[in-house]
């Protein structure tokens, strides 16, 4: 088990994925999950790479997880007679229902709910924020705006309402039919984009009645507004730099960033900070020293996990990318200072024996040459609180459940292995070292910390701590 990075990978399969050795080039760089982004690609592809990644998992013995991004709503303003206009600032240009195609003075927009949710004062942002307007009027079928940054509008560009709450589904009926096919083919998250308030996660969890755990994408002012409730709500966060650094000032997204992993971090939620980590290597096999400096950021502030978007998916440079990352994460984790940061954000600990034990082996780790930490876990939870502490020593999460060590392989520092049910507690400690050390994660006369719990099987009865040496 390649255990040597806490901060884990997840990479998005696509075009420039041929095969499933391709794959397991990628895991064996470090990709710890895969992402399946349905705004791209047939189900049969989408099938074609779930199979792969099965089959490495199968190759290589060891659980990969399976994230579907479903779409979500794609707001776009309707066509033109000429394909495109000039919007010159200061001129006016109304947005209405009328399906007739456009030109220089109004155009169709095909979404009542925008309309409906707009006032006088309101800003619209076109073509991924490149165009801006202010709502000057509304009537019942349309809006009039005033071009304040203006430039040239084609077909069907997007359109971002940054300032209103759209009472609008998260789950568009293509969502709803991805999410079907995902969930038979047997996906372990299910990323949700779109997502406004609390009451989206909650009809989302619905939709998806405890087939696969669900990560919330944060792209929206109004669901950073509202980030610790879903936060509570869901099993894991996305910050979504792209659509979100659209609708907030670019030199917002920073602050809101670390806002978002910190939260999460309090609330032991994981979190995957993701869009443009490695951008220019899509089609350089170097990154620029920015894009070096923004992963580093993001491990440093103690994210569970960074993706890569195009730069795996579609990118003339995917094997490469997943190698310049996974050096970059092992560097910042090896730094004098790494350990240092994550300590002084730890989170405030819940009086329960499972926090307190969460507590100690972080302490143990820090003060004792701890080579592994192993925790038996069915749910996962124990191992999340572990995770939730950063602790100096890598996590080896024992679980008789496959479907849980897929869940952990987006938490920092957990490496799982799928083991049968323990039924007396003497088994505890000869299993713990036997597995540790056929991982690799410990060897003769090295120290390991093991936590589990009586009865086993219960969520939350994590209660013991042995202190061992592998002999």
């Amino acid at each position: 088990m390649n255990a040597d990075k806490k901060v884990k990978i997840l990479a998005t399969l696509g075009p420039a994925i041929r095969d499933a050795a391709h794959i397991r080039q990628l895991v064996e760089a470090g990709v710890n999950l895969f992402r399946l982004n349905f705004s791209h690609g047939e189900h049969a592809d989408h099938a074609q790479r779930y199979q792969w990644v099965r089959e490495v998992e199968r190759e290589l013995n060891q659980p990969i997880g399976i994230l579907m991004d479903l779409q979500g709503p794609k707001l776009r303003v309707g066509r033109f007679a000429e394909g495109k206009v000039q919007l010159v600032n200061g001129q006016s240009l109304r947005l209405d229902l009328d399906k007739t195609p456009g030109d220089a003075s109004r155009v169709n927009l095909p979404h009542p709910e925008i309309i409906e949710a707009l006032q006088p004062g309101m800003s619209l942002l076109l073509d991924d924020g490149r165009l801006r307007l202010k709502v000057t009027a509304k009537q019942n079928d349309a809006v009039d705006t005033c071009v304040i940054a203006g430039g040239e509008l084609s077909d069907r560009k997007g359109v971002n309402v940054p300032e209103a709450v759209l009472q609008l589904s998260p789950l568009t009926e293509k969502d709803r039919r991805d999410l079907t096919f995902g969930l038979q083919l047997g996906v372990d998250w299910v990323a949700l984009s779109f997502v406004q308030r609390p009451e989206d996660i909650v009809e989302a969890r619905e939709l998806i009645q405890g087939k696969a755990f669900l990560m919330a994408k944060i792209e929206k002012p109004s669901a950073v507004t509202h980030l610790e409730e879903i936060a509570k709500l869901c099993d894991a966060i996305m910050v979504a730099r792209g659509d979100l650094g659209v609708e907030v000032p670019a030199e917002n997204v920073p602050r809101i960033q670390k806002d978002i992993v910190r939260t999460c971090r309090q609330l032991g939620r994981p979190v995957v900070v993701a869009t443009q980590m490695l951008e220019s290597m899509r089609f350089s096999p170097a990154p620029t020293r920015a894009e070096v400096t923004d992963v580093a950021n993001a491990v440093a502030e103690g994210a569970d996990a960074v993706m890569l978007s195009a730069e795996t998916a579609s990118g003339d440079y995917p094997l490469e990318t997943v190698q310049m990352m996974s050096k970059i994460i092992r560097q910042v984790e090896n730094g004098p200072d790494y350990q240092t940061q994550l300590d002084v954000g730890r989170p405030q600990a819940e009086a329960t024996a499972s926090d307190a034990i969460s507590c100690a082996i972080r302490r143990i780790s820090s003060i004792l040459p701890v080579a592994a930490l192993v925790n038996y876990s069915e749910s996962g939870a124990s191992s999340l609180r572990a995770s939730r502490e950063r602790p100096k020593a890598p996590i080896l999460s024992l679980t008789p459940s496959l479907t849980t060590a897929r869940r952990l392989t987006v938490a920092w520092g957990i490496y799982s292995v799928v083991n049968e049910r323990l039924r007396r507690v003497e088994e505890v400690t000869s299993t713990a070292l036997e597995i540790a050390q056929a991982q690799g994660m410990a060897k003769r006369g090295e120290t390991v910390v093991i936590t589990a719990g009586e009865p086993f099987g219960q969520p939350g009865s994590t209660n013991s701590l042995r202190i061992e040496t592998l002999h």
